[in-house]
């Protein structure tokens, strides 16, 4: 059976990246990729080459999504489309109507489709929060002791909402929601990434949280699976293992900076402001208190796991970037 599949947030990389496999599958006829700007394959920019894929570029925030997914007939959609951050030229208020208002309509548009079979949903687990009070492990089915309350996270779980009831109204549809730990890997430009590539990376005093990181190249394999095949429900997606965050000091071969803590949100409102680093109030609680996630459910559903451990998935980032250890090679 051919598909015809509809990728949103194609001008970032991992959406690229989505779009470029997945119109390298014979099964599937025809992939069409939506974002705002064109992705930099399309540009003079290099970028990810999205191969067969048909660019359309739209607002996620308008109707014209659903004539995008009727004209098409589009039967598989995968969301790609979650802003991590807000950038210097559109601040957090228009983040979380693209985050949010995006995905209302993108639902909407899927709910009244006569041919929509399957969503795929990339999530985050940043959706658990990070709390002192939080298990040691999140599975799919735990909750935060405190939750997110605002920024990309928040944004995160009122979309999982969204998803949570069109999968209700549309029983008939396919619906996956995938939580990744903090992507990692060559390509991939974020704030944790920007954070590692510092050459002085500021931590809050008396804290070495956990972390866990998914390389790209797995992100992208599990949004293929998930985009290929039936696989209903909500499944974390991480490396196996953690990393303190001591550890990745080290093997970025950075020093550290021990601050307290409203020094250190001091410093994020302040490279925030001059478009450095985005230390935002969840970057704090993250660098307070870590959070570690459960992916058997995934490996157990899809029969297979990462090819990346945690460890891995860092060790790849920091060679793309030529980062060595003080006196040594990196292992």
């Amino acid at each position: 059976m051919t598909h015809t599949v509809l990728v949103t947030g194609v001008s970032r990389h991992i959406g690229a990246r989505v779009a470029s496999v997945l119109a390298a599958d014979p099964d599937i006829s025809r992939v069409i990729g939506v974002d705002t700007v064109p992705p930099p394959s399309l540009t003079r920019e290099g970028g990810v080459s999205l191969g067969r894929t048909e660019f359309v570029r739209v607002d996620l925030r308008s109707p014209d999504i659903a004539q995008v997914i009727a004209a098409a007939d589009i039967d598989t959609v995968v969301h790609m489309s979650l802003v991590s951050a807000p950038s210097r030229n559109t601040g957090r208020a228009l983040m979380k109507e693209h985050n949010v208002i995006g995905a209302m309509q993108l639902l909407g548009a899927c709910q009244r489709s006569a041919t929509v079979r399957r969503v795929v949903v990339r999530s985050t687990t940043a959706v658990y929060g990070s709390s002192p009070r939080d298990p040691a492990v999140f599975t799919e089915d735990l909750e935060s002791h405190d939750g997110p309350s605002h920024g990309y996270a928040k944004d995160a779980a009122e979309v999982e909402g969204y998803v949570r009831g069109f999968a209700r109204r549309r029983p008939d549809v396919t619906v996956t929601l995938l939580r990744f730990a903090n992507f990692m890997g060559p390509g991939v430009d974020s704030p944790l990434t920007r954070y590692f590539t510092q050459p002085v990376l500021p931590t809050v005093f008396g804290f070495d949280p956990r972390l866990q990181f998914v390389h790209e190249d797995d992100a992208v394999e599990v949004l293929r699976r998930a985009a290929t095949e039936d696989h209903p429900g909500t499944f974390n997606v991480a490396g196996t293992g953690v990393l303190l965050l001591s550890q990745c000091v080290r093997r970025a071969g950075r020093l550290s900076m021990p601050l307290l803590s409203p020094a250190f949100r001091m410093l994020g409102n302040t490279a925030r402001r001059v478009g450095l680093v985005d230390y935002s109030p969840e970057q704090l609680r993250l660098m307070s208190h870590g959070r570690a996630v459960d992916s058997t459910r995934l490996e157990s559903e899809l029969g297979w796991k990462p090819k990346f451990t945690t460890g891995a998935a860092f060790d790849d980032f920091l060679r793309s970037r030529g980062l060595r250890p003080f006196g040594g090679a990196l292992r």
